[in-house]
């Protein structure tokens, strides 16, 4: 059986405050393999980008704390590295494509200079050679005019081509595996496509694997290998892209379906999911999801639901369809 490149196990991340703890992430658990794209979903607040930023050791702490869990990256567990071994990884091994990137970007250096910098954290090498590799990944991103657009500064690009500038700061060293985080968000429609074909392209021309953090479920139709549904803090569903579009077994999942717009809703109003995901400092006892569930029982409100098994790497938990469907 493959190995995992990265393991996330039973990870919980809380944010301690004077009189307050907010369990971020509770029990997080998933698997990325060699080449494979990951995407991690769910609506802002259920713990995605916390459980990104954790992989790479940039939670700050305090306010946050590592409860509990190991993040096993090629076998070794990163929550036990030093900062210096992680400084060694983080941008080298494994990198992160920030939101946003205007603010990702640091306005008083030029784009050359930010990639040269990426490269040399890493990499002893001859300025000429570091200045071609530059304008090479510039090249690779799309962005024309590379040799040109070294000199340029953040805020003279259009931000999709700040962005592509980011994903080339990301691959500049050849990582193995790639952190998304709502990369194309702030962008419009025409532009998200070309940066998810390019990030798509770039990826399996160079064999990395991706996780991808996104509550766009139209996104990660278009790119997701796997997909894990994420709900305040944990993970309500699992599975293989068409396992989660075509037979979703969790109501959250089912829920965010419902609500995606499409040709046979046309002029119809569009599903929405009552209520809002709860606050991570005061979650509601048994399943979390339980307040806002049309297929709420007794043991809902009492029990944090154990994981049910649908077969093929299909996972939910939600008992309760699980008990229908037999």
């Amino acid at each position: 059986m493959e190995t995992p490149l990265l393991s996330v196990q039973d990870l919980r991340v809380n944010f301690i405050g004077d009189n307050t703890v907010a369990r971020a992430v509770d029990g997080v658990s998933f698997d990325i393999f060699p080449g494979e794209t990951v995407c991690l979903v769910g609506e802002s607040g259920c713990g995605k980008t916390v459980s990104a930023l954790t992989i790479l050791g940039l939670v700050p702490m305090p306010p946050g704390k590592v409860m509990g869990g190991k993040i096993l990256f090629e076998g070794s567990n990163l929550l036990e590295q030093g900062e210096e071994e992680m400084q060694k990884i983080r941008g080298n091994r494994i990198a992160m494509v920030f939101q946003e990137p205007l603010t990702s970007l640091n306005p008083v250096f030029t784009i050359g200079d930010q990639i040269e910098e990426a490269i040399k954290v890493h990499e002893d090498i001859e300025p000429e050679i570091l200045r071609q590799r530059s304008i090479q990944i510039l090249k690779d991103v799309g962005i024309p005019s590379a040799e040109t657009r070294l000199r340029d500064y953040p805020h003279q690009l259009s931000g999709g081509q700040r962005q592509r500038v980011l994903i080339a700061m990301a691959l500049s060293c050849c990582p193995d595996l790639v952190i998304a985080d709502e990369p194309t968000t702030a962008l419009d429609v025409t532009i998200q496509a070309q940066i998810l074909s390019l990030f798509e392209s770039l990826q399996k021309n160079w064999s990395m694997s991706a996780l991808y953090i996104t509550h766009d479920l139209g996104v990660v139709a278009n790119i997701a290998d796997r997909v894990y549904v994420m709900y305040a803090g944990s993970i309500a569903e699992q599975g293989n892209t068409l396992q989660i579009f075509n037979e979703p077994r969790h109501p959250y999942t089912q829920g965010l379906l419902a609500s995606l717009p499409s040709r046979s809703k046309r002029g119809k109003r569009l599903h929405s999911i009552p209520g809002a995901v709860p606050n991570p400092a005061h979650k509601p006892r048994g399943c979390p999801f339980h307040p806002r569930c049309q297929f709420t029982v007794e043991s809902c409100r009492s029990r944090f639901p154990e994981v049910c098994d649908y077969g093929k790497g299909h996972l939910s938990r939600c008992p309760v369809l699980y008990e229908k469907q037999e």
